[in-house]
């Protein structure tokens, strides 16, 4: 949620800013906002704006210069979204400027000390605490100005400071919320996420829980909260600006969705032993011999890594034959759960900050469990934290709404069900016919995403569905969760996904020619039991569309996906309900890759 750009050097800094923000619009936002100084000119000049980043671009006047600065699109926690309340805030004598991300959870408490103080406020944000803090500060330098206010502080937050009396640096921390450095040629920038520099470097730091830095125009350094200095060395990103564009495609949800042919080559290449029908797994630090003391799994995700850790669940139990199950992180982290030295967990998230699994994944480091990390973003805090994992190799996806990386996370779980399966009792024949299943993986995405018109058209048909049911058995379950769960993000009409099995057990009293069905039914061994579903459901009159492997005779419509081994048929049967979300939103008119009340990254609780 919300998004931090800064920058220090000799570019004329409100161009480089706007651009930035305008690259971090995907995470969710409801009001953005810049400052800039420069030497030449002292003082800080601030604009601010309710709305999005062409709103505040278009208030920045044209006399609006500077070399060093920060931004911020704001995602709306405490108070409403206005100009008031958008970051950058700014101390009463017009000396310090905060952008912030986080929530400060005392700031309450702060605030009733800073106006029985004679301390004004001009915002409902917990963040202008903050800047009356440092403002108030009587210490020599900007760095431990900014030390002293964090001493008082209770929460997650990635700041950014900028001092009139120092212009010549930034200071940024972070605890809790994202905040990356970026090393260029006598210039240096910051951001909550790298789309906001990889135009301009790809030289990166990233800070840890704990970690303050300075920024100047030649130079950075990095140390503790408490003044320890810290080592930092840049790292390459991957990734390209390139990455970033839409490619032709009208929105980004629709490039990424027929990127998955690419991306799921990328999570398989180099990692395939056919010698030993196995797979090569370095990054997670766990040798043959700890991998057969694993006696139970547990993954932990929210929302779309939740959906893919399910899946995986079901793979590591079928083809290792471990006990798995996967849980809500956020759930996980407030039950006081027994934590077995037995188990490996496992942290399931696409940007690798997202919060509350990353809490999760601190806790149970504090209780001395061994924690995987399954991530996209390369040197991302989850990442950092656990003991080993698997980096999915999705690309940049810049759609609030999940697709690609999902199914690379589904996909990154098949190659660790088989490793550990291979570790243990899978043989050599059905580790060979897994290789064979992930290898046919790209080219079957690719045939069903030349289903797209037949989609789109059924699409069209039941936009006007206030709501759906979506349904599946064992394997097809936790598919009926994603895409209940991607129609609902994208096209904002009410959906529920239920296990095929439980219909008799409450759900069929909803059913009725106004209520559609969406039924996922593999070619398995429950095949004929997801049929029996069909003729319930089609005896009350209900409307069912089939995801399946051959024509469904109870369906009013099916849509066909190739047939892998059973094991892997998730991965598939969920792309054809990408397109039907999406395409269901266009229908409507919606604002597909900002979808309302949602952000790329969840930082905060």
């Amino acid at each position: 949620m919300c998004g931090i750009v800064g920058y220090i050097g000799k570019r004329d800094v409100a161009p480089l800013l706007l651009e930035g923000l305008q690259r971090l619009e995907y995470r969710g936002y409801d009001s953005a906002g810049i400052v800039v100084t420069s030497p030449k000119t002292p003082g800080l000049k601030m604009v601010k704006a309710k709305g999005r980043v062409r709103d505040l671009e278009a208030k920045v006047p044209a006399r609006f210069k500077g070399t060093t600065g920060i931004a911020h699109t704001r995602w709306a926690t405490h108070g409403a979204p206005s100009d008031l309340n958008a970051h950058p805030h700014m101390s009463a004598d017009g000396k310090v400027a905060v952008v912030h991300n986080g929530i400060i959870d005392n700031a309450a408490d702060l605030r009733r000390k800073l106006e029985a103080d004679g301390v004004e406020f001009l915002s409902e944000t917990d963040t202008e605490v903050l800047v009356h803090l440092i403002a108030r500060s009587q210490a020599e330098k900007l760095e431990d100005r900014v030390r002293e206010t964090l001493r008082v502080v209770e929460g997650t937050y990635g700041i950014a400071v900028m001092h009139a009396d120092f212009s010549d640096r930034i200071v940024v921390a972070r605890n809790g919320s994202p905040v990356v450095l970026g090393i260029g040629e006598k210039e240096m920038f910051v951001a909550s996420d790298i789309a906001a520099l990889v135009a301009h470097t790809r030289q990166i730091v990233t800070l840890d829980d704990g970690e303050m830095a300075t920024l100047k125009a030649d130079d950075f350094r990095t140390y503790t909260t408490e003044g320890t200095r810290t080592s930092a060395e840049p790292t390459t990103v991957e990734w390209e600006a390139a990455s970033y564009d839409m490619g032709g495609h009208d929105t980004y949800m629709h490039k990424e969705i027929h990127e998955q042919a690419d991306a799921v080559d990328r999570v398989l290449r180099g990692r395939i032993d056919d010698r030993f029908s196995t797979v090569h797994l370095g990054g997670l630090n766990l040798d043959a011999r700890e991998a057969r003391q694993i006696r139970r799994v547990k993954i932990l995700g929210c929302g779309t890594s939740y959906h893919a850790g399910m899946i995986g669940a079901q793979m590591i139990e079928e083809l290792a034959r471990i006990p798995a199950d996967a849980e809500p992180a956020s759930e996980f982290r407030y039950r006081n759960p027994v934590v077995d030295p037995d188990t490996l967990y496992i942290a399931v998230s696409q940007s690798g900050e997202t919060y509350d699994v990353l809490a999760a994944v601190q806790e149970l480091k504090r209780k001395g469990a061994r924690v995987l990390g399954v991530v996209n973003v390369v040197g991302s805090a989850i990442a950092r934290e656990a003991d080993g994992g698997i980096y999915v190799h999705a690309g940049p996806e810049v759609c609030v709404v999940s697709t690609k990386c999902f199914t690379n996370t589904t996909v990154a779980f098949a190659l660790l069900a088989l490793h550990l399966g291979r570790t243990r009792d899978l043989s050599v024949r059905d580790g060979k016919r897994i290789i064979e299943g992930l290898r046919r993986l790209p080219a079957q995405i690719t045939e069903i995403l030349k289903q797209e018109e037949e989609i789109k058209q059924l699409a069209e048909a039941y936009a006007d569905a206030r709501s759906m049911l979506f349904i599946g058995r064992v394997r097809g379950y936790p598919v009926a969760r994603e895409a209940s769960l991607k129609l609902k993000e994208v096209s904002y009409i009410h959906a529920e996904a239920y296990p095929a099995s439980e219909l008799k057990h409450g759900p069929l009293a909803l059913i009725e020619p106004a209520l559609p069905t969406v039924a996922i039914v593999p070619d398995d061994d429950l095949l004929e039991k997801n049929r029996a579903a069909l003729e319930e459901i089609k005896a009350r009159e209900g409307k069912i569309l089939a995801v399946a492997h051959q024509h469904q005779e109870k369906a009013d419509q099916t849509v066909l996906v190739p047939k892998n081994e059973d094991e892997l048929d998730p991965i598939l049967m969920g792309i054809p309900l990408q397109l039907l979300a999406y395409h269901t939103a266009k229908a409507l008119g919606r604002d597909i890759d900002k979808p309302r009340n949602l952000a790329k990254s969840v930082t905060v609780e």
